[in-house]
């Protein structure tokens, strides 16, 4: 399918929230960072936006023109983040934001961060949605095509965490590869670091 994708603004944020909330509600790690389903859907929406925040400020948004997904990117330079960096308060930005009082909130990005690729520059996708609606129906890869595409062409490499087996398999098939240093959530599920070389182009 031939998916119209353009780049979301400020407007767009609460509606890019929302769309995050719905397709993440489910999931493992989004279920063990808040157990109890009720106070879950009455946080989650709040927890995600900051992603929405920080892709807003510092990356990019590519958003269906239907709201049917969305793809959160950012350009990591290569070294250290500096101390004051955006990405570096994002996990307190997320615990303040949704549910102070837990850890859990802020672990999650302190355990990917503690993982997450220094030594080259590259396009990390911080987040990719698609509406429960339309799970299943290949609109993840139409989203991300246009930047692994661009990564391509200029060489760059591309990072992500997937939160289940399932996402994992369907990164694969765009040429990400396990790191093979996985995330253990306390008592909670497994994350898995995915690094994509720039894949070779075919000339026209």
């Amino acid at each position: 399918m031939v998916l119209e994708i353009r780049r979301a603004g400020r407007s767009d944020r609460d509606a890019v929230a929302r769309l995050l909330d719905e397709a993440f509600r489910e999931d493992p790690v989004s279920s063990w960072v808040f157990p109890d389903p009720e106070h879950r859907a009455a946080v989650h929406g709040a927890f995600l936006g900051v992603f929405v925040d920080v892709a807003l400020e510092e990356g990019r948004i590519d958003y269906a023109a239907d709201g049917s997904a969305a793809a959160l990117w950012l350009r990591v330079p290569a070294g250290e983040p500096q101390d004051g960096a955006a990405e570096d308060d994002v996990p307190a930005r997320m615990r303040a934001a949704a549910d102070p009082d837990n850890e859990r909130c802020e672990l999650v990005g302190r355990l990917t961060g503690a993982v997450h690729p220094t030594a080259e520059g590259h396009e990390y996708l911080l987040m990719i949605a698609v509406a429960p609606g339309w799970q299943g129906r290949g609109l993840g890869t139409e989203l991300m095509r246009p930047v692994l595409d661009r990564c391509d062409r200029e060489g760059v490499p591309a990072y992500l965490e997937a939160s289940s087996e399932r996402s994992m398999r369907l990164y694969e098939r765009l040429g990400w590869e396990f790191t093979g240093e996985a995330v253990q959530l306390p008592d909670g599920p497994l994350m898995w670091p995915m690094w994509r070389k720039p894949q070779p182009t075919t000339a026209a």
